[in-house]
């Protein structure tokens, strides 16, 4: 088992082993900002967007005691640091990272493969807890990601019969987003192809009253033309 670091639902760092890693809060936001970026970064850059209200020269003695202070679980360092530049160490596995990849691949369909991307998988949020700016942006980018990647999940596995995991994927997406019409289309057509009209007419209406409720406007004529036929 490799060493991992888990972004999505909260922080986390396990060795080897499995056991979790006690981190201080200012390593866990280098750890995060680092795993975020995926990249090499520079040094001054880092110091600067984890202490925005700091002096240069502050802001770089913060970094160092944070650095100091990582631990070094299974005896190997968890970032690798020039004197110029750090980044993740390269064997410390990143859920995050590896969620966003095959979620990517969804959208390809030579290459289309959903297993260990259950519904349950693709609803956690990126450090839920955490309010900086740059993790506010990078929980809105990685939101959006598996959203799409939810719907894409639920078109596959219409497309191929499954229809009790292709409504999973498809609630999933609706409560990742309520208001999010791709959502309730994906929903409603899952319904559709497995013969439950019922459910497809009740997914709309729950839709229309959400859209009314809190937007004060109607569903578009793409969704509606889907129910059309029933609302007759």
């Amino acid at each position: 088992m490799a060493r991992q670091l888990s972004l999505l639902g909260g922080f986390q760092l396990r060795c080897a082993a499995g056991h979790d890693v006690p981190v201080s809060r200012s390593g866990q936001r280098l750890l995060a900002l680092l795993a975020l970026q995926a990249r090499s970064l520079e040094r001054l850059w880092v110091a600067g967007t984890l202490w925005l209200d700091a002096t240069e020269e502050r802001a770089g003695a913060s970094l160092r005691s944070a650095l100091w202070r990582l631990p070094q679980p299974d005896g190997a360092a968890v970032v690798e640091a020039t004197t110029t530049h750090l980044r993740l160490a390269r064997d410390l596995a990143v859920d995050v990272q590896e969620l966003a990849a095959r979620a990517e691949a969804l959208d390809s369909p030579a290459a289309w493969d959903d297993r260990g991307l259950g519904p349950s998988g693709l609803s956690r949020d990126l450090l839920p807890d955490w309010y900086e700016d740059w993790v506010v942006l990078e929980r809105e980018r990685f939101r959006q990601l598996r959203l799409h990647a939810l719907e894409a999940q639920c078109r596959r596995l219409t497309e191929t019969g499954r229809f009790g995991a292709a409504v999973q994927a498809g609630l999933a997406a609706v409560a990742g987003e309520p208001l999010r019409e791709s959502a309730h289309r994906t929903l409603i057509q899952a319904h559709l192809a497995e013969g439950n009209p019922g459910e497809a007419v009740r997914q709309y209406h729950l839709y229309r009253r959400l859209l009314a409720g809190e937007l004060a406007i109607e569903p578009s004529a793409a969704i509606r033309e889907l129910v059309r036929p029933l609302l007759r």
